[in-house]
């Protein structure tokens, strides 16, 4: 049986950027119970950055992760614009007062000038110039490169099956008999942290998978290369442009479900085109590809990181939602500090994200 410092619980951007940052400062074993790292939520990610996605809890990890995407060249320039109807001014106010006093940078800006064929309705419009596209699949590759490069084994293919502390240790055996054993174990699951966290006999803290939909279109005209991400004030709808004039549209749906390998509703397809199709005057060609992934959160929409108040040796790094991916940089320094009891980073506040605050 090897021991290790620090066994994670799941090789997507979660566990794989958590690696990367404890880098060769612990022994680390990474399990993931897929064949390949990254498979469900990562690797289905819409790939932007946006320091309003969210809402002001994640706002400073978001921007605090900014510099870090920055100067790795994951990010490239989009801008977003808010947009709405008459009825919608509360949720513009709503937007425009919750990030007022920090960085992030928002403006009123009339639509119709930045989205070619906006329907004459949607007459509100919010800039966020600093949104950005962010490439996921590199930076969740060059995290796991990293965590390599320090010394963490990385084990695919290894669900955890077992876990049991005995002796100031855990005993971990995985799905095909593999043993290993670790001083901490972090649960860095993602839509399955709530069972991962029973396995090892800690409380399950309702962290709940939700379905969302993303659809790849061909439509006429094509999206301009120039067009910002468009996301509906109400909340009912977000499209950005890509690659030859292609557009990633999604309804901006939310359906609980048990963690599991999704796949899109062909009910939820037909509601984003449609949603799309009354914000726009474009005519949609053809549906390219749809697919779906898991976004996971905790009962009060924050992630959870930080020691279970009741189980020694486990740590939870879970409950990202659907910002997993442009809060990486930050959230992983964060966790590291706290697994190797180092100074929290300048400006993020440990006990908001504190697996003792559910009580």
């Amino acid at each position: 049986m090897t021991r290790h410092d620090i066994a994670i619980v799941g090789g997507g951007i979660a566990g794989a950027s958590l690696a990367a940052a404890i880098g060769d400062r612990a022994r680390v074993l990474l399990l993931e119970a897929e064949a390949q790292p990254g498979y469900h939520a990562t690797g289905r990610s819409a790939a932007f950055w946006s320091e309003t996605y969210g809402g002001a809890g994640i706002q400073p990890l978001t921007t605090a992760s900014g510099p870090a995407l920055r100067d790795g060249g994951y990010l490239d320039p989009l801008g977003a614009v808010h947009i709405g109807r008459a009825g919608d001014g509360a949720a513009m106010a709503a937007l425009l007062d919750e990030f007022a006093g920090t960085p992030v940078a928002l403006e009123r800006v009339t639509p119709a000038a930045l989205i070619p064929g906006l329907r004459p309705e949607w007459t509100l419009g919010v800039s966020e110039p600093t949104c950005a596209y962010i490439d996921a699949a590199r930076l969740h590759g060059d995290c796991l490169a990293q965590a390599r490069r320090a010394g963490a084994t990385i084990v695919a293919g290894a669900a955890l099956a077992e876990a049991v502390r005995a002796d100031g240790a855990w005993q971990l055996t995985v799905r095909d008999g593999a043993r290993f054993a670790a001083e901490v174990l972090v649960n860095a699951a993602g839509a399955w942290a709530d069972p991962v966290a029973a396995v090892a006999g800690a409380r399950p803290l309702g962290i709940q998978p939700y379905r969302r939909t993303m659809v790849q279109l061909e439509t006429d005209p094509g999206a301009p290369a120039g067009m910002p991400f468009v996301v509906d004030l109400a909340g009912g709808f977000y499209f950005k442009p890509e690659a030859g004039g292609r557009l990633w549209l999604s309804p901006h749906d939310e359906h609980p479900v048990a963690a599991h390998d999704v796949a899109p509703e062909e009910i939820d397809v037909a509601i984003a085109i449609d949603r799309f199709e009354r914000a726009v005057d474009w005519r949609v060609k053809r549906v390219e590809r749809s697919w779906a992934g898991l976004r996971s959160f905790a009962p009060d929409r924050l992630p959870v990181f930080g020691a279970d108040p009741r189980i020694s040796g486990f740590f939870w790094f879970a409950g990202q939602g659907g910002f997993g991916i442009q809060t990486a940089p930050a959230a992983a320094a964060l966790g590291a500090a706290l697994l190797l009891d180092d100074a929290v980073p300048t400006g993020l506040d440990a006990d908001r994200y504190a697996a003792g605050r559910f009580g």
